[in-house]
């Protein structure tokens, strides 16, 4: 049995899937609704059985050209070029030189953002001559057959969470574990998040967990933690937004969950989060690339503080962080003012203190590295 066929159930689409892909989405009769009702939301109720055939028709002319990931990825960057256009005022870029086209790395960012995070990533990667990354998505996410082909198609892999016991964890865990380490063998880069789930209230930290699940294939090869990591080329992401688009639904989530105890997602409340987080306002977005970790420590809790003391050293820290924080800056004006208390508007009232700790972590964490410094 090849590595592919090992891989089938998770890995992305390979060239000689592309067109299939795109012809099962075409034919698909809830991807075609699901365009309707976000281009077209008044239309798309009454009128929807009149539209679907032209929806269809024009997808077909657009994409049947379409035959390699290439080319799903010259797509993909043609999206985001405009969407970046839209909705961002800039996206400014560091680090890179630290990188080597031609060589594979694992990013491990964090995670703010359910489909921008890789997507900027790849962006920055894409327009300086890097090879685009392969990117971790959770099968909660994939819910529907359309989301996994379109995810498939921009060179997504699958991390199954809804395992039903230990044993069937552990060998998801460790197809997936193989499956990282075959893909930097075969120079193909890596995007993970460096935790399950947004963190919904700014507080960005490695899960020690994901590191033990990288090293489940070094401890098959009889490899020890330190060398094993060293071999992957860890490279930490930090991802800062200006403006969070999805703030207030993570906050009022975080609110529901400690007034009530708990928080029911909506039925398509992550399909509407990825988006809220494509299309709202982000205001200035700066991706910071690290360099590559020289020495791995020989414990996952230690990497884990490595990681996460080169992501808080990247921040950009934007005016309305320091606003939030309640610390005096210049660059703080008049407009950053107005625009912070409209969007404390949007939280219930005793949920403010949550929405300044959420745009204060950035520099709360910079301060506290300061600290621990001297």
């Amino acid at each position: 049995m090849s590595d592919i066929d090992i891989y089938a159930d998770i890995r992305p689409y390979n060239d000689n899937e592309v067109a299939p892909a795109i012809a099962r989405l075409i034919a698909d009769d809830e991807f075609i609704k699901a365009i309707l009702h976000y281009r077209f939301p008044h239309l798309s109720g009454r009128f929807g059985w009149l539209l679907s055939p032209f929806i269809k028709f024009a997808l077909t002319r657009r994409w049947s050209k379409i035959k390699t990931v290439q080319a799903v990825q010259r797509q993909v960057a043609g999206f985001m070029d405009r969407m970046i256009d839209k909705t961002t005022n800039k996206v400014t870029v560091s680090g890179l030189e630290h990188l080597t086209p031609g060589k594979a790395y694992l990013f491990i960012s964090n995670h703010r953002d359910i489909a921008m995070d890789p997507a900027l990533v790849n962006w920055c990667l894409h327009h300086n001559g890097f090879d685009t990354v392969r990117i971790a998505i959770g099968d909660n996410l994939l819910r529907k057959a359309c989301a996994t082909e379109l995810m498939k198609l921009n060179k997504s892999f699958i991390v199954k969470r809804g395992a039903k016991g230990p044993r069937e964890m552990l060998k998801n865990f460790s197809q997936l574990s193989g499956y990282i380490k075959h893909s930097l063998e075969q120079c193909q880069s890596i995007w993970i998040a460096q935790k399950e789930g947004r963190a919904k209230d700014g507080n960005d930290a490695t899960d020690p967990a994901i590191l033990k699940m990288f090293y489940m294939e070094g401890k098959k090869r009889g490899e020890d933690f330190a060398s094993f990591m060293q071999s992957l080329n860890i490279v930490p992401v930090c991802l800062s937004y200006e403006y969070d688009p999805c703030d207030v639904s993570k906050i009022t989530e975080l609110w529901q969950k400690r007034v009530a105890g708990n928080y029911q997602k909506a039925e398509f409340e992550d399909i509407d989060s990825i988006i809220k987080g494509i299309v709202g306002y982000k205001g200035r977005v700066h991706v910071a690339f690290s360099q590559p970790l020289q020495q791995a420590p020989s414990e996952p809790e230690q990497l884990a503080q490595a990681i996460d003391k080169q992501i808080w050293q990247q921040y950009r820290l934007f005016p309305v962080n320091y606003l939030a924080a309640g610390q005096q800056h210049n660059s703080i004006d008049e407009k950053v003012a107005e625009q912070w208390q409209q969007r404390l508007q949007g939280v219930p009232k005793d949920a403010i203190s949550m929405m300044s700790d959420l745009y204060a972590a950035p520099l709360v964490k910079q301060l506290q590295l300061e600290k621990a410094s001297h």
